[in-house]
């Protein structure tokens, strides 16, 4: 069992007025095989949670928390975050041109495992996770990302995902640009990974449309940077229906 524990947490961007304040004292505690899903409108301060817990030199940690079984997230590099257990599923994937998504996943497997995965045993392990995201074996061979669809970059990162074994996932809007078919499919393997690896999930989205496959065990309302309310499946059926209005008046 792990536990991602978030404990009043502050955030803020460098402006050229000073810092920005964009989280407002956060807490939230993730353990394994839980999903929580993060919603709220648009600037509310999802995204810079997500970012914020992975590392990115952007945003800058004012006041509070953040542990993964206990040991300080904050003081670790970028890369030694990824080595404890945390894995980011970005809404923008970034592109690597010359570098195969084959090389990458190695690449990043080496990194994480300490020492390079046998080739044959690798191959079979990365052929296996992609069939289950129905995605071609030519894929493979393609640059990370290059000229992907969004419904290639999702499925990339989740195959990532698979093959990384992290003990936390955050996932950064999975759902955006993806259409109904490519959403099933990215959920299933979603729900399947978590199921077989004990992983515990922060889902960030704004709708519930992922949520009819990826169910919550609990969900959080974000608004002006930080939670405003909490509660189980019932509260997005509640936010479909009446919409986050309520929370950007207040």
């Amino acid at each position: 069992m792990s536990k991602l524990v978030i404990k009043n947490l502050h955030v803020g961007v460098e402006t050229d007025s000073g810092t920005t304040e964009i989280l407002r004292g956060v807490d939230l505690t993730i353990n394994s095989g839980e999903v929580h899903a993060i919603m709220g409108p648009n600037g509310s301060g999802k995204s810079t949670l997500a970012y914020s817990i992975a590392g990115h030199p952007k945003y800058t940690i004012t006041s509070g928390s953040v542990t993964l079984d206990g040991v300080d997230v904050l003081e670790m590099s970028v890369d030694e975050r990824a080595k404890a257990g945390l894995f980011l599923a970005m809404q923008y994937p970034v592109e690597v041109p010359g570098v195969s998504v084959a090389n990458f996943l190695r690449t990043a497997a080496t990194a994480l495992r300490g020492e390079a995965p046998k080739v044959r045993t690798w191959v079979g392990e990365v052929k296996e996770a992609m069939n289950k995201l129905a995605m071609d074996p030519a894929f493979s061979e393609r640059s990370v990302n290059e000229g992907f669809s969004g419904g290639e970059k999702k499925r990339h990162e989740i195959l990532q995902m698979e093959l990384l074994k992290p003990k936390i996932a955050i996932l950064d809007e999975t759902d955006s640009g993806l259409d109904v078919d490519a959403l099933r499919v990215v959920s299933e393997s979603v729900n399947r990974v978590k199921a077989e690896q004990n992983l515990g999930i922060m889902l960030i989205t704004h709708y519930t449309r992922i949520l009819r496959y990826i169910k919550p065990d609990f969900v959080h309302v974000f608004a002006g940077g930080k939670i405003v309310e909490e509660g189980g499946p019932e509260l997005a059926e509640r936010l479909e229906e009446k919409g986050y209005a309520q929370y950007v008046k207040a």
